[in-house]
């Protein structure tokens, strides 16, 4: 079946189930009878069930395996989390453009030949042919039917910046991908721009195909300066909320120091570090909801008392409204399943009446 007639048949069953989930209700700034709560790598290698199904796959195949990759974004649910974020990178973007990324060990994603003239912004396409993420399609549409309503789907991007560093092989090493802003700033504006429209493109296409809500990883950013994070990040962010799905969006930037600039990036949703303050950011912003923030190093070398006691006062002070409750950051790999699953039930069970 063509997108175009999936994306057709899902429409109105999405309009109709997809409203009224408490995620997307609480992301959309209504009042509800309890914070909703996920967690941003709920699908990964600290679950045993996770690692299970990876056995003897490598990253990139793993996730390009509909009916694996399926599998693994459903894993959370049996904690009780309120939205399963679908299992894919954000590399999947790029490759879908027409560049091949590998998985290095201590290096992480690596393209096959970084992003260095015009000549190679001329391989890439943007936006991306549908057909070239078809793993994502099979994904989303074998997670429907599973879910059958019963929960919000969750998609995601990376953002401009932060992907653009992985095209030109820089990653995570800001002076790096300084350097090569100086000696090839034309070249870097063009792969933003493209990087942007591929992205709307791509997260519309999900949200055709029955997407719930979505998250602009922006990873590395919030490293930048000021004047870098306007240019670079802030806005490319507001392009991408401004003509991207109408389902909430969730604007992520690690510990981001830049707060004014995320609440004016048009995401509906603003994910917090611990670097700021949940309490007060919903009492400066009440037009806005906040996503967070307990801390996962806690979720990582902390017992399960000290996960319930950091969930517990995120969640008095998100105050249930204008929150959801999420970590500062992924989980780590090394966090024990007993944390993750305390974290989830506190949200779940916390007594609302008496607060």
């Amino acid at each position: 079946m063509k997108t175009t007639e999936i994306s057709s048949n899902i429409d109105s069953q999405n309009k109709e189930t997809g409203r009224e989930h408490l995620l997307i209700r609480a992301a959309r700034g209504e009042k509800v009878e309890r914070t909703p709560v996920w967690a941003m790598r709920q699908a990964g290698r600290w679950d045993p069930e996770f690692m299970r199904l990876r056995t003897g796959h490598d990253f990139f195949s793993f996730s390009a395996n509909a009916s694996l990759s399926a599998q693994a974004s459903l894993c959370p649910k049996r904690f009780g989390v309120d939205g399963i974020i679908l299992f894919y990178d954000i590399t999947t973007l790029p490759m879908s453009m027409g560049l091949p990324f590998t998985l290095q060990p201590e290096r992480g994603p690596v393209p096959d030949k970084p992003i260095r003239s015009l000549q190679d912004l001329d391989r890439l396409k943007s936006p991306a042919d549908p057909a070239s993420y078809q793993h994502i399609i099979d994904l989303i549409t074998i997670v429907r039917q599973e879910l059958a309503g019963e929960l919000p789907i969750l998609v995601f991007a990376g953002a401009p910046f932060t992907v653009a560093t992985y095209c030109i092989d820089t990653g995570k090493h800001l002076n790096k991908t300084r350097a090569f802003i100086r000696e090839n700033p034309i070249v870097w504006g063009k792969l933003l721009d493209q990087l942007s429209e591929a992205t709307i493109d791509f997260l519309n296409q999900l949200e055709k195909l029955g997407a719930h809500m979505y998250q602009l990883f922006d990873s590395w950013a919030g490293e930048l300066n000021l004047g870098e994070y306007n240019s670079w990040a802030h806005s490319y962010h507001q392009q991408i909320f401004k003509h991207g799905p109408e389902i909430p969006g969730v604007l992520f930037v690690k510990e981001c120091p830049y707060l004014e600039q995320m609440t004016q990036s048009g995401a509906k949703v603003i994910s917090l570090g611990c670097c700021h303050s949940l309490k007060q950011a919903i009492a400066d912003y009440p037009h806005l909801v906040f996503q967070g923030n307990v801390d996962e190093t806690i979720m990582q070398t902390g017992s399960v008392e000290d996960v319930v006691k950091a969930t517990q006062s995120c969640l008095r002070e998100g105050n249930r409204f204008h929150h959801i409750l999420n970590l500062n950051h992924g989980m780590d790999r090394n966090s024990p399943v007993e944390n993750f699953s305390s974290f989830v039930q506190t949200a779940l069970h916390y007594p609302w009446e008496n607060n």
